[in-house]
């Protein structure tokens, strides 16, 4: 009975009207987060409290966008998992969103550390800066582009159409796994906030490390859920459907998740380039993918 009962709850998860009370939650955590973030960084240069003002996240009003960012990104990370059982295109839709946020809050590192100098492309922060808004512009139109394609008629993500209980069987384990996924991402956000509280109330002389694992600790491990969810729908599929493009498709979206996840483990511009290439080849993909149902039509 409790089973059943704890099943009923995870449901709920997903259910529309905790999504709407979680955005207002998550939105309104995520301003006054903001706001104490930045009281924490004007008592700090203020010499009020005794934190250190040199560490990244308490270098300059700007490095407190960060803090509010994060939490944006918790719920781009339940939007994922909502839409999972709904749509898979919207649900990879979802991941090039989150790495693109990421990058862009990146960018408030960044934008903190700036020196406007003549030595531009000789200094890492700045070079940095360079790499990731040039790589969130691309990365925004490619998501453009990959939307655009998802709309396509062809694209809308189906088991077997000849076997219609087999669609809705197929349907119900994405929706239990996505029921599932939501206590693992909490958990993991829980352990994300714990290391950026940590971070900002005891930054030490390696801060600048500890700011790396804040942007890695979380999502280094969900992106490593993903590519495990991502799998086991695939083969659970192979139940549903026999045809070679549609799990070409799914196979490639795959690939594209892995390259994510390989981008967290390296920095600098092969970073850039990875996320780059995960979010082209899943274009790719979806198009190719598009005609070849274009071509069984005709």
């Amino acid at each position: 009975m409790s089973y059943i009962k704890a099943g009923f709850s995870l449901e709920n998860a997903l259910s529309v009207n905790t999504r709407n009370k979680a955005e207002r939650a998550i939105l309104t955590i995520a301003i006054l987060s903001f706001i104490c973030h930045l009281a924490l960084i004007c008592m700090a240069h203020l010499d009020l409290i005794a934190i250190n003002k040199s560490a990244e996240l308490m270098k300059s009003p700007i490095s407190a966008i960060y803090t509010p960012f994060s939490f944006i990104l918790i719920y781009e990370v339940y939007l994922l998992i909502y839409y999972l059982p709904q749509s898979l295109t919207i649900y990879i839709t979802k991941q090039y969103e989150i790495i693109l946020l990421i990058i862009m809050r990146r960018l408030f590192k960044d934008l903190s550390n700036l020196k406007i100098t003549s030595d531009w492309f000789s200094i890492p922060y700045d070079l940095q800066f360079t790499y990731d808004i040039l790589t969130s512009l691309l990365l925004f139109a490619l998501i453009f582009l990959f939307y655009k394609q998802s709309r396509n008629k062809y694209a809308a993500i189906k088991a077997d159409d000849s076997d219609i209980t087999g669609a809705a069987r197929y349907k119900h384990i994405k929706n239990s796994i996505a029921s599932w996924l939501v206590p693992v991402v909490l958990m993991l956000a829980i352990y994300s906030f714990i290391n950026w509280v940590a971070d900002v109330m005891f930054t030490f002389e390696r801060s600048g490390t500890t700011f790396k694992n804040i942007n890695n600790v979380f999502f280094e491990h969900f992106f490593t859920i993903l590519v495990i969810v991502d799998v086991l729908l695939l083969l659970v599929s192979f139940f549903y459907t026999d045809k070679f493009h549609l799990i070409a498709r799914n196979s490639g979206f795959i690939i594209s998740t892995i390259l994510i996840r390989l981008s967290f483990t390296v920095e600098g511009l092969m970073n850039n380039i990875l996320v780059f290439v995960a979010v082209l080849f899943g274009l790719l993909i979806l198009m190719i993918y598009n005609k070849f149902e274009e071509a069984a039509e005709s």
